[in-house]
């Protein structure tokens, strides 16, 4: 297909409230109308990592049809294309990225009784507070989550019990092979663990809307599924509780894990989960299991979470700590946060190079003690583990 590669990054369990915007970019640029381009524009500050080198050409697009406009000139133009939304769970490679960058930031948020569309550049977490406020369920425990709107559908955000693909209905994207607009179904989305149709196809579809069904539960939340989450709340799984006690809660969570972005604490300077939990078969999960015992001792038993027939969930962070990498692993600029091994961070002068050098070494770790190979949860661009 015309116009090469397609990212759209995906939001992070990191921030609460409001997540700031990126910083202003001082290079030259231009204004066409309403559509903002800027050359050799650096990409870095709109990242949460700060690291990646410049675009070519940058293009800020505040309307769908901007936002489809830039799609078919870069397509026409054989131009790659990089899509940006909120930054939060995005590696660019220190050499930047050779073709148009497009970031954005429509802006749009239809509430009709328990109905929600929400146009792809909104800020994520003010559209989860929002619902809240309005007295609606179904997202609350994706309180926090940083990025963009458009972005949750890509990889099925999901944290603390709760997942995007249980409350979209309908997503609306241009496809760039057929050069139309589109509106896909929840059936057609194709959603499973982190994953759907648009990342199996990642160069296919641009995000415009994203449309859900949420719940009116007089105030409550959804039956509350995470056991830390419950055990926090003091309710037993299954249990509702005050919709803004739920929020409050998941928040408080995410702090204590370094997941709210402040500038001046490196440990939030991350994509937050770097990889993804593994989902094991049987025979995988017995290998697995026996790998622990041998190394751990019998009294050792791994975390294991029922994922469909025939296959059991395990935890990263886990296995991580238990091949030997802590929190605050590492001597150089890039380490494992301080509080979630789950994290690697920014210490503040770090490169890619660095970051990639530590996952690496994560990766060979655990693959040597447990047998089992960690996926990256955060797209790449320009680079690869």
């Amino acid at each position: 297909m015309p116009g090469g590669m397609l990212v759209l990054d995906t939001p992070r369990a990191e921030t609460a409230g409001h997540t700031p915007p990126p910083p202003a970019l001082s290079v030259p640029s231009r204004t066409l109308g309403p559509v903002q381009e800027l050359h050799d524009a650096p990409l870095a500050p709109l990242t949460t990592f700060r690291l990646g080198g410049p675009a070519t050409r940058l293009i800020t697009a505040s309307t769908d049809a901007e936002v489809i406009d830039a799609v078919r000139a870069a397509d026409d133009a054989g131009t790659p294309l990089l899509v940006i939304g909120g930054g939060s769970n995005l590696v660019i490679g220190d050499k930047g990225f050779e073709g148009t960058a497009l970031r954005i930031a429509t802006q749009g948020f239809e509430l009709d009784g328990t109905r929600l569309e929400l146009a792809a550049g909104e800020v994520w977490s003010d559209a989860v507070a929002r619902t809240v406020e309005a007295g609606l369920a179904g997202v609350e425990c994706l309180a926090g989550i940083p990025g963009s709107a458009g972005a949750t559908p890509i990889q099925n955000v999901g944290a603390y019990g709760q997942e995007v693909s249980a409350t979209i209905t309908e997503v609306v994207a241009y496809d760039r092979t057929t050069r139309e607009t589109v509106t896909l179904t929840n059936e057609e989305c194709a959603f499973s663990y982190r994953h759907s149709r648009f990342k199996a196809d990642p160069e296919r579809y641009v995000v415009l809307r994203v449309r859900f069904e949420l719940e009116d539960a007089d105030g409550l939340s959804a039956p509350v599924k995470y056991a830390e989450t419950a055990r926090v709340l003091g309710v037993e799984p299954g249990d509702r509780v005050p919709l803004a006690k739920a929020r409050e809660t998941v928040l408080a969570l995410r702090a204590g894990k370094g997941m709210v972005l402040d500038p001046e604490d490196h440990d939030t300077w991350s994509a937050g989960s770097f990889f993804t939990n593994p989902i094991l078969t049987d025979e995988q999960f017995s290998a697995f299991h026996a790998r622990v015992k041998e190394r751990l001792g019998d009294s050792v038993e791994p975390p294991a979470y029922p994922a469909g027939e025939g296959h059991t969930k395990t935890s990263a962070a886990w296995l991580i700590d238990k091949a030997g990498f802590t929190k605050g692993y590492g001597s150089g600029p890039a380490r494992i946060s301080t509080k979630h091994t789950l994290a690697l961070t920014n210490r503040g002068a770090a490169t890619t190079e660095d970051l990639l050098t530590l996952a690496r070494e994560v990766v060979a770790g655990v693959h040597g003690t447990f047998g089992i190979t960690l996926v990256n949860e955060p797209v790449t661009v320009g680079v690869s583990l």
